[in-house]
């Protein structure tokens, strides 16, 4: 009677038990365009523009903003530049700079004295160079800020590449999008604390497992796809604790949008503190694991 007993028991757990996501035959042509995706992102990434290069991210303050290796500028730049560059200028929301003299610094391969600088807020950003080190203003809100690379940085050679979870086509799931209109204005939170305001253009709702999930996603200006900023429950243990990124194809006229998984990716803080990352708004929190895409790099867990 005992055996049983026990028999019944387990018989209750196992039928009650949530069956698992459906498993989907693994097709090589996918998983072997997955791993290119991945590859690509790995060569962006170790590129003279990609994250790993950044070295640093300098605020300006209103008036002049002295920049250099010597610890006396407001900016302080890496020991490989010279001494006493020269100065930002930060001026009724525009940006100049007053190049030191016997400083080269070089803007579309001619050497700079003095000039007004476009924020990357403006497709015709203005990129300088100087030796190894690449810079421009960035404009986060109302604040503007030095974003400085280091196309020789010691990350990007020592770099080995990023653990994922396995290719799993179980990960690839449709979404019904359900447009918003007018598009809704949703608060994108960051790392830096602040709170940004961005498009919406409605809302994917899918299915895991039998339940309903939904995320809203971003429209970036004059891109076709939408931007996903998600988390789930394997943030700041298996991943990135401020969440993951992936982008989809817009819906056509099905309103049916492809979620890819296996392409959820690592934003840029998790490699540089010289970032300002996106955070995933409250909605885009899933409350499930998502075992699919990149996993965390280093050890920090955020």
């Amino acid at each position: 009677m005992k055996q049983l007993s026990v028999f019944i028991l387990l018989s209750i757990i196992v039928f009650s038990c949530k069956p698992a996501k459906d498993k989907k035959p693994a097709d090589p042509a996918y998983i072997a365009a997955v791993d290119e995706w991945h590859n690509k992102r790995i060569e962006r990434l170790k590129s003279p523009t990609g994250w790993l290069s950044l070295v640093g991210l300098h605020w300006l303050n209103e008036g002049e903003n002295k920049f250099g290796s010597d610890s006396s500028n407001q900016l302080i730049f890496p020991k490989n530049a010279p001494a006493f560059c020269g100065s930002f200028f930060l001026q009724n929301g525009k940006v100049s700079l007053a190049v030191a003299k016997g400083i080269q610094i070089i803007q579309n391969g001619k050497p700079v004295t003095q000039m007004e600088l476009i924020s990357d807020v403006d497709s015709n950003t203005t990129r300088l160079q100087m030796n190894s080190l690449r810079f421009f203003v960035i404009k986060r809100g109302h604040e503007f800020a030095i974003r400085l690379r280091d196309t020789e940085n010691p990350l990007i050679s020592s770099f080995k590449g990023i653990e994922r979870y396995p290719v799993d086509p179980a990960w690839l799931i449709e979404a019904k999008f359900e447009a918003y209109d007018p598009p809704k204005i949703i608060g994108v939170p960051t790392i830096m604390g602040t709170i940004d305001s961005s498009k919406c253009p409605g809302i994917l709702v899918f299915e895991i497992d039998g339940d309903t999930h939904r995320l809203e996603p971003v429209l970036e200006e004059g891109s076709d796809e939408l931007f996903i900023i998600f988390g789930d429950k394997t943030n700041g243990s298996e991943t990135y604790g401020g969440g993951r990124f992936l982008y989809s194809k817009k819906p056509g006229a099905d309103n049916k949008v492809i979620i890819d998984f296996n392409k959820a990716y690592n934003p840029p803080c998790v490699f540089t503190e010289f970032a300002t990352c996106p955070l995933p708004p409250p909605q885009n929190k899933l409350p499930v694991k998502i075992t699919a895409g990149e996993k965390m790099w280093g050890k920090k867990h955020h």
